[in-house]
């Protein structure tokens, strides 16, 4: 049902706004100088081919009229350069539409790359990563054709049919008019067919990318995990064969509607060169025009139709290019919620403090950060808006570690993602260093401040890049002295090929702790003086969760952190609990305070470690009698 909605959704077919035309113009104006150079070479390239049916019309009448041999075989020369100026011609003029094609993929795909850097974590939580991924190589490069290959078609067939049109006049104006009037054969079915292709175009762009995503979930390491364990390949394999069928179908009915296009367009042509010898030649025999010309026409009749022919089919070409401008200049549309003030300033050098004041907050809904076409639904969600913080306040001072804890859903992995601006808040304020984050240069934001998270996430790549994304010029000696220093140095130097060993995807042939250690490697690279660390050791098992801890505690050494955890255990030692539920604090103070309190702090204690004679459960007993 899903499937069907979106794509009844996307075979309406709309008219291609001005608008679309003049970004394309804007993207081509960096290459106005190429392109001027490219029509020049298209009208020199149009007169040599015109050129040569008039001096084969020469020809035939020299021989025709019995002069000599020189002439005839001066005139042969004439044509054999013309041959070699027309493909030198044609080779440049490839080259320069190559060089235009090349360099619009560059500039969109650049363009596109940069945009979606900057686009807000909510966009990439709602996106399937194979649409996106299929806009940045299917639809550029789809658009890109109409530069390498239609434009030059274009202007080419263009400057040569109004040149022949030209010479055939002069030859005979009533042989060329005749042979004319079967030009709107050729509009005709032009339009029909240009609107029909650019449909089925953006139909079939759609079910490629919506392949794409199904691939690129199914076959990263957790997604075939998750199929294998729930036994569904047979549903899977039956998807996507719908999907494909789809695409095979569309691409039978564009090539037949091309081929049955392009059909009728030659058989016109060939009926129009049929006319020609017919009455060319009664009017030769009829002593009304010579038989060089008859030749001519007939030749240029050929370098009319065929660019006529093109042409018709270059709208197809055009609409097509269109739709994947079209698609391109969607994903651009977008704005991104999250930017950089033109006066923004550094984060302040030394210790830092972190500050939240009355913070309230909600997360953006899907049509502020989404599209319909990026999530593969007919509509987008309208749900979303909703406050999720009501006015969150705390001060970390510099070197203080902050630790939030309380129930799943209460907002503490919110109040995190706010401080390194992965969203901004709707009211209130958020400070680093006495500086809203909102006035910070994202450069000196992220160099002040790092994150890890739950899941460990490690490129497929080696050791070496991983950690070097932190910090990119860090030296072999600074790798391994953070890798020792995170509990890793020993796993490392066993590996097959030490710093240079590929972790797989997401970082999958390493165990969860090590993956963790990794992280926390990184966070050590980049120095930075304010860490989060978001359930760093939510997953892990007691072993893996003590080195992690060893090497959390390396980390954590001076700096000022934000700690979110589920395990109280982990955050005995916080300088400041604070107790989060349903987006309020609700409880603040040290761990022996809290449970001093007998509140919510010291109920989520007691649910932890209930065994009965634990050491836990009778410190929050004690602090309970006491209360």
């Amino acid at each position: 049902m899903q499937l069907h909605s979106v794509m009844n959704a996307q075979r309406e077919s709309r008219p291609f706004a001005r608008a679309t035309l003049r970004r394309i113009g804007a993207f081509a104006r960096p290459h106005r100088r190429r392109i001027v150079q490219f029509v020049l070479l298209s009208v020199a390239g149009a007169l040599l081919a015109v050129a040569t049916p008039v001096l084969a019309g020469r020809v035939v009448d020299a021989i025709v009229s019995g002069k000599d041999s020189g002439t005839v075989v001066r005139l042969a020369l004439l044509i054999a350069l013309i041959a070699l100026g027309e493909a030198a011609l044609g080779m440049l003029n490839r080259w320069l539409s190559a060089t235009l094609g090349e360099g619009l993929i560059l500039d969109l795909r650049t363009a596109v790359f940069d945009h979606v850097q900057r686009m807000p974590v909510a966009f990439f939580t709602r996106t399937r990563t194979g649409a996106l991924v299929s806009r940045l190589n299917n639809d550029v490069i789809g658009a890109q054709r109409a530069f390498s290959n239609t434009l030059s078609g274009v202007v080419g067939n263009l400057v040569t049919l109004l040149l022949t049109l030209a010479v055939m006049l002069t030859l005979s104006w009533q042989i060329t008019l005749l042979a004319l009037v079967l030009l709107p054969l050729f509009v005709i079915p032009a339009r029909r067919t240009g609107t029909r292709m650019a449909g089925l175009q953006r139909e079939a762009a759609n079910l490629n990318a919506a392949m794409g995503t199904r691939m690129t979930e199914r076959f990263s390491a957790p997604g075939a995990t998750l199929v294998k364990l729930f036994g569904r390949p047979d549903d899977e394999s039956v998807e996507f064969a719908a999907r494909a069928r789809r695409v095979r179908d569309i691409g039978v009915r564009t090539a037949m509607a091309q081929s049955a296009f392009i059909t009728a367009l030659t058989l016109v042509s060939a009926l129009a060169l049929a006319l020609v010898y017919g009455l060319g030649g009664w009017f030769a025999l009829h002593g009304s025009l010579q038989a060089g010309a008859v030749v001519s026409l007939a030749l240029l009749l050929t370098r009319l139709y065929a660019p006529l022919t093109s042409l018709a089919g270059a709208r197809v070409d055009v609409m097509s290019a269109l739709v994947s401008f079209e698609r391109v200049f969607e994903v651009l549309d977008l704005e991104p919620l999250i930017a950089e003030k033109p006066d923004a300033r550094q984060v302040p050098g030394g210790p830092l403090s972190v500050e939240f004041e009355n913070v309230r907050f909600g997360y953006p809904s899907a049509e502020k950060v989404s599209l319909a076409s990026l999530e593969e639904v007919a509509t987008l969600d309208t749900r979303g808006g909703a406050e999720v913080l009501h006015g969150i306040s705390f001060r970390a001072e510099p070197g203080q570690t902050i630790a939030l804890v309380g129930s799943s859903g209460a907002g503490k992995s919110t109040i995190a993602q706010l401080l390194p601006r992965l969203y901004d808040t709707d009211e209130g304020t958020v400070r680093i260093g006495g500086l809203d984050v909102r006035d910070a240069t994202h450069a000196s934001l992220t160099g002040a401040l790092g994150m890890v998270t739950q899941d460990g996430h490690l490129f497929h790549d080696s050791v070496r890049a991983n950690l070097l994304l932190a910090r990119p010029g860090a030296t072999e000696d600074e790798l391994w002295d953070v890798l020792g220093r995170a509990r890793l140095e020993d796993l490392v130097r066993s590996l097959p090929d030490g710093l240079d060993t590929v972790v797989g995807e997401r970082g999958y042939r390493l165990s969860g702790g090590e993956r963790q250690r990794m992280t926390i490697a990184r966070l050590l690279l980049a120095g930075q003086r304010v860490v989060i660390l978001d359930e760093a050791t939510a997953h892990l098992d007691s072993t893996s969760e003590a080195a992690v801890q060893e090497a959390l505690a390396e980390a954590l050494e001076g700096r000022t952190a934000v700690i979110i955890a589920h395990r109280l255990s982990t955050i005995h030692a916080a300088d400041q609990i604070l107790v989060v539920e349903d987006g309020h604090i609700v409880e603040r103070g040290t761990h022996d305070e809290l449970l001093a309190e007998a509140g919510r702090y010291a109920e989520l204690y007691r649910t932890q470690f209930s065994r009965p004679g634990h050491p836990a459960t009778r410190n929050a007993e004690g602090a309970e009698a006491v209360a």
